[in-house]
């Protein structure tokens, strides 16, 4: 049953009364304004949304990967006040992406795309410095950033966005990462943009000024698709490009579909899942996180709040 309470008094009443076997859905704990909050721990726990929410049960398992990145009150307090444990989609999502770090088949490849240029810089950097991936492939804006980096003139619109975007400190850091792992570190060679509504490709150091860049070229596909072939394990997060345009999809659905057949392939929630949904691709791929935020911030290295706040409580409770 569902009750259209978090702690109040039905809900307390429906968990009070349930017998062996009963399951009652409680409302979403976001509806709460303690919950939107980012806090430690230590302060998460002394909430008033965990201390009602801990004295309605004896067990709580974290089973939401997708918001274990985030440090708010029940994933990161109710760990430190009542028994925990990962459930079963945790523990796979966080067994499958650490496999990425020890024992993936290599070489390892990262394919990092879409707009979230701030964690991709991140993560690169990470694998790179610690030999985690063999090569990063970089596509969609990131590869954008990457090419300004690199000292090629992207075009009005392209350098734009990624003001619009407030990216232009990224633009430092990846020319520090070009700078130490310039042979590792793959832009693509070619571009589509859009000019007079129609697709039309450019290398990049002949990328129009007014034309947006929306898709890789195809020297760029054919080049990366070669890469991605010859890969062990392929970790893909972000699209190519503007893929919701048939004209420039290709450059996603064809790294993809690529991706699909090595040995190990994981991909990172969101957008590229959806685009894999789209193709009809899924069972190609080992994993296909559930967590697009998650799942990057795991691949920089850092630990989740909610794994740390189930481990501390494995301490705690046993």
């Amino acid at each position: 049953m569902y009750v259209d309470s978090i702690f109040g008094r039905h809900a307390r009443d429906a968990v009070r009364s349930m017998k062996p076997g009963d399951v009652v859905m409680l409302e979403n704990v976001r509806f709460n304004a303690e919950e939107n909050l980012t806090l430690k721990p230590d302060e998460a726990k002394k909430t008033h949304l965990v201390k009602k929410l801990s004295s309605m049960a004896d067990l709580f398992v974290n089973d939401a990967f997708g918001t274990a990145h985030r440090s708010q009150p029940t994933i990161v307090g109710l760990p430190l006040v009542m028994r925990s444990a990962g459930g079963l989609l945790m523990e796979k999502e966080v067994s499958t992406l650490s496999k990425v770090f020890s024992g993936a088949p290599r070489p390892v490849v990262m394919v990092l795309g879409g707009t979230k240029v701030d964690d991709s810089i991140d993560v690169a950097r990470h694998v790179l410095a610690n030999n985690i991936a063999d090569q990063v492939i970089v596509i969609g804006v990131v590869a954008n950033v990457f090419l300004i980096a690199a000292g090629h003139n992207i075009g009005k619109p392209s350098t734009q966005l990624i003001a619009q975007l407030k990216y232009q400190p990224e633009i430092e850091k990846a020319k520090e990462i070009l700078s130490l792992y310039r042979d590792r570190l793959i832009m693509p060679d070619s571009v589509a943009v859009r000019q007079d509504n129609r697709r039309v490709e450019y290398p990049v150091d002949k990328i129009p000024e007014e034309a947006p860049v929306l898709d890789l070229g195809m020297d760029a596909v054919m080049s990366l698709v070669q890469i991605l072939k010859k890969s062990g394990t392929v970790v893909f997060n972000g699209p190519a490009g503007v893929f919701e345009d048939a004209d420039f999809a290709t450059g996603t659905y064809e790294l993809l579909k690529a991706a699909s057949k090595v040995e190990f392939s994981v991909v990172g929630g969101g957008h590229t899942a959806a685009v894999i949904e789209k193709m009809g691709i899924e069972r190609d791929f080992t994993h296909i996180s559930t967590g697009g935020g998650a799942c990057i911030e795991f691949l920089t290295g850092k630990k989740l709040p909610a794994v740390d706040a189930l481990e501390q409580s494995k301490k705690l409770f046993g």
